[in-house]
């Protein structure tokens, strides 16, 4: 069963705050962006300032050029997941970080930027449990979702069946269904809900989407 991941994209101590109050009435699952500046053009909020209500399951997004110099403060947060991105280093650089991350008991993921083909880092794919399709704008809410990258989860499937799908770019309304129905697993929402003038009708609202069944 897919799942609505609401996303945390800020920049200060204050905004995040306001953030985690504004979801915590109905959030389970939540997906959290850091980003030092450089791999991303926006510095958002550290990994040092991160806290959530202990009810939460918490994704960590690392948006970040040097992901040795993250990992052990990522670790000591202990989220559920911590997703690196693919172009930061190669496999030569993520593959020791993400059996440190498993030994820790954390599950580890893996980003690809729209230009990303699987194939490419196919040993990568085959050591994570969560593999994120990224199709929005790097350290900002918004960007539309490029249905073309679907393609990508049949591919990322024929690499490793087992792991776990997300997605994170443009979801919303009109496009929820579409993207589990092409085998996504987590939507990671930004501005859908982050923009919205009433949040929780409209995480409600996505979650009766996703879980709808199609009509013959």
């Amino acid at each position: 069963m897919s799942v609505i991941a609401p996303t945390i994209t800020v920049q200060t101590t204050d905004e995040y705050t306001a953030s985690v109050e504004r979801l915590h009435p109905f959030a389970q699952r939540v997906h959290i962006d850091i980003s030092d500046g450089e791999f991303a053009p926006t510095f958002l909020l550290s990994e040092a300032s991160l806290w959530w209500p202990q009810e939460w399951t918490v994704d960590i997004h690392a948006m970040v050029a040097r992901p040795a110099e993250h990992v052990e403060a990522l670790i000591k947060l202990k989220p559920s997941l911590i997703t690196f991105h693919a172009e930061a280093g190669g496999a030569q650089v993520l593959l020791p970080l993400i059996a440190l991350i498993k030994q820790a008991g954390i599950k580890a993921g893996v980003a690809l930027l729209k230009q990303t083909v699987p194939s490419t880092i196919s040993d990568i794919i085959q050591a994570v449990d969560h593999v994120m399709v990224f199709s929005g704008e790097l350290g900002q809410y918004g960007g539309t979702a490029s249905l073309m990258q679907l393609e990508k989860v049949r591919l990322i499937k024929g690499i490793n069946p087992k792991a776990e799908i997300g997605w994170d770019g443009g979801v919303n309304v009109e496009n929820a269904y579409t993207l589990t129905q092409g085998g996504v697993d987590v939507l990671n929402t930004g501005g859908a809900i982050s923009e919205s003038n009433n949040p929780a009708d409209t995480y409600a609202t996505l979650v009766k989407e996703i879980n709808k069944h199609g009509v013959i």
